[in-house]
């Protein structure tokens, strides 16, 4: 068994090897104060057939125990993958897989358990360094080690692997990967922040990647096994310098006609004509070995007008962003509605309100948690032409988050705005970075809706061309260019300051100088699509007359009792003759959630009236309860009678009670004294 020791902010992370798991190919347990992570790594015995991508998945998984609890629902057993647990396997795979080789060609499967779960310490991390070690110290081939921490930016300082807490408290929190060629991933949320701070923040992680990227190096070195081998490359195609004369200034014709689907026709025209020229005598490997050529051939043409010419293959320079249309209030009975086209991209975004009751209940290890802001992004087939089944897929769920944590910021407290929000994106198009669409229709939808957001924010993604020393950054990238190219960043934020960003790279790494170029370029688009957005809507609007109407209001902490009344009497009653609903918190917090105002204002005052005093002089709307010979008994206020002596029922003599008034009558009456016994004295007649 090998064992080895990193300090990582506060405490250590332990790495140990060969107790556990040892059928896997790579298996290794980490603890970092009270968490722990079993992470392994397997591949299949022999190669699929070829692919142009890495088969890799990873399948991290937090089970109940970790935290000493029991799965709720009726099902007691873990079953499909929670968002969170699909969100940190996209966190894992993302830096990991450029560093595979698409010649292994075997199926790869990481799945890296958290087994203990302190509810103090991120799981997420140490489940990304388990999973990085135990495939730097497995026979996979792997170009690595990579690494990965967390940065929080609080009270002017920032914490390595900071705590739930300390994240809760944060200005910035981010989770930056890196290898040995620089960083390789960025993924975080902020509250409106600078540029500057994020690349602070970054520039801190690297210091600590450094040292984490060498530790790991060492123990892959101590603990690692022997590395599979390599398939042996295949001879070039004989007439390949043929085919690239012909292909080439076919493609570079094809590849720069202008609309997404009458360029691609026009590309695999080119690919068609050129396989039946050549191919008429290959075999099923050397067809394969085409393919790959005439891709790499498409590769290079659009990447090479890029940086020669700084021409892209719509026309735009590496700094334009394509047109842009905005439009509100598309949908008649949503709260509100927001429909944002950039170029060939396009999304509906769509805001409902609720109540309290409709907040969004977490159960996980680190804690129940509730939501009270919900984004939810659809991606169906017809958005790119295309036929597929209608479901929810992890970049579905991947695309939402980002888009989620981008809109968080600028979303009022409860107190300012006691609804429950859900923001749902649906694509209709899509050619380049529809989750930062999502970002703009969403925050138009929220206006539209009448929330009354800080600021409105904005998404854009970038890109990068890297070819050696030379490099080019393009703002608003297209599909093509987020495949061909090497950089996928995007940046999302108001007009004060970055609230969501996330990068990936397919190129061994990057620098902060490229980063820092990257978002400064993003700064100046991100600024220009909000000025769009903002002719179109920048305040909130009136709130549609199908929202729910939502009142909120205290009361004393020892009233809530009277309120609910034996069994929850009360309460129901209350909720019942309004329609409305009603939720008591432990703190005296009461929301009322009503289809209209007038509901809801009849609730309040019915609850009211069960925590108010009685006050001398006062004239109530009462209830006739009981008949008496000596007068009646009236109820003034829930639960509160007092008696109206007979004397007191009119200013004419009165014979018997029962001539004047009966059971059920509503009257007025006022509350003249209240003896020392507590009880109500009222009078009709005094009205």
């Amino acid at each position: 068994m090998e064992r080895a020791v990193f300090k990582i902010g506060q405490h250590d992370l332990v790495l140990e090897t060969g107790k556990m798991g040892r059928q896997a190919n790579g298996a290794v347990f980490a603890t970092y104060a009270g968490v722990a992570v079993f992470a392994t790594v397997c591949c299949s015995n022999e190669p699929g057939e070829p692919l142009d991508y890495v088969p890799v998945s990873v399948e991290y998984n937090e089970k109940y125990y970790a935290a000493g609890k029991i799965p709720g629902g009726f099902l007691k057993r873990e079953a499909r993958p929670k968002d969170k647990e699909i969100l940190v396997s996209r966190l894992i795979d993302r830096p990991m897989r450029p560093l595979f080789y698409k010649e292994f060609g075997r199926d790869i499967q990481v799945i890296p358990t958290v087994v203990s779960a302190d509810q103090i310490h991120t799981p997420d991390i140490v489940g990304m360094i388990a999973a990085f070690a135990a495939v730097q110290i497995s026979d996979i081939p792997f170009n690595g080690p990579v690494a990965a921490v967390r940065v929080a930016s609080l009270d002017g300082e920032f914490i390595v692997n900071p705590t739930f807490e300390e994240i809760e408290k944060s200005q910035l929190d981010i989770v930056v990967a890196s290898n040995p060629e620089g960083i390789c991933m960025v993924e975080g949320g902020a509250h409106e922040v600078s540029e500057e701070l994020m690349l602070d923040a970054i520039a801190h992680a690297e210091k600590v990647l450094h040292e984490l990227l060498q530790f790991l190096r060492d123990f892959g070195i101590k603990a690692g096994k022997t590395k599979l081998p390599l398939p042996e490359k295949k001879a070039a195609l004989s007439d390949e310098a043929s085919i690239i004369a012909v292909a080439k200034p076919q493609l570079a014709e094809a590849c720069f006609v202008k609309g997404k689907q009458a360029r691609h026709e026009a590309i695999d025209a080119v690919k068609t004509a050129v396989t039946d020229q050549f191919a008429k005598e290959y075999d099923e490997d050397q067809l394969s070995q085409l393919c790959s050529l005439l891709e790499e051939i498409e590769r290079m043409v659009v990447r090479d007008s890029i940086l020669d010419k700084g021409l892209r293959t719509d026309g735009r320079s590496t700094v334009d962003i394509r047109d842009i249309t905005c439009e509100v209030g598309l949908l008649q009975r949503a709260h509100g509605s927001a429909l944002f086209t950039r170029g060939e991209t396009q999304s509906l975004g769509v805001t409902t309100l609720g109540s309290t009751f409709d907040e969004q209940i977490m159960d996980n290890i680190d804690g129940d948690t509730r939501s009270r802001f919900m984004l939810h992004y659809n991606f169906p087939p017809f958005s790119v032409g295309e036929t597929g089944r209608l479901s929810t897929g992890r970049r579905e769920i991947g695309h939402g988050h980002l888009a989620q944590r981008a809109l968080e910021p600028i979303i009022p407290s409860k107190e300012e705005f006691p609804y429950t929000i859900r923001v749902v994106s649906e694509i209709l198009e899509s050619n380049g970075s529809s989750s930062q669409a999502t970002i703009c229709s969403g925050s138009m939808a929220l206006l539209h809706a009448g929330v009354p957001i800080k600021n409105s924010v904005a998404g854009i993604a970038m890109g990068l061309i890297k070819e050696g020393s030379r490099f080019a950054i393009l703002s608003d990238i297209l599909g093509e260019e987020d495949h061909l190219g090497d950089m996928d960043f995007k940046v999302a934020g108001s007009d004060k300051g970055i609230t969501a960003f996330q990068m990936d790279i397919k190129c061994a790494g990057i620098t902060i100088d490229i980063m820092r170029q990257a978002l400064s370029q993003a700064h100046v688009g991100r600024q220009h699509i909000l000025n769009i957005m903002n002719t179109c809507i920048q305040h909130p609007a009136a709130p549609s007359e199908f929202a729910p109407s939502i009142i909120t209001f205290k009361v004393d902490v020892e009233k809530i009792g009277a309120i609910i009344g034996p069994g929850g009497k009360n309460i129901k009653a209350i909720a019942d003759s309004s329609q409305s609903k009603i939720n008591i918190e432990d703190d005296g917090s009461i929301t009322i959630a009503a289809k209209n105002q007038e509901q809801g204002e009849q609730a309040k005052n019915y609850i009211l009236a069960f925590v108010s005093d009685p006050k001398v002089g006062t004239t109530y709307q009462g209830t006739v309860k009981r008949l008496m010979d000596f007068g009646a008994f009236i109820e003034i206020l829930p639960g509160k009678e007092g008696l109206c002596h007979i004397s007191k029922i009119s200013k004419q003599h009165v014979q018997k009670v029962s001539d004047v008034l009966k059971e059920g009558d509503v009257v007025k009456v006022k509350l003249i004294d209240i003896d020392k016994m507590g009880r109500l004295n009222l009078s009709i007649s005094d009205v």
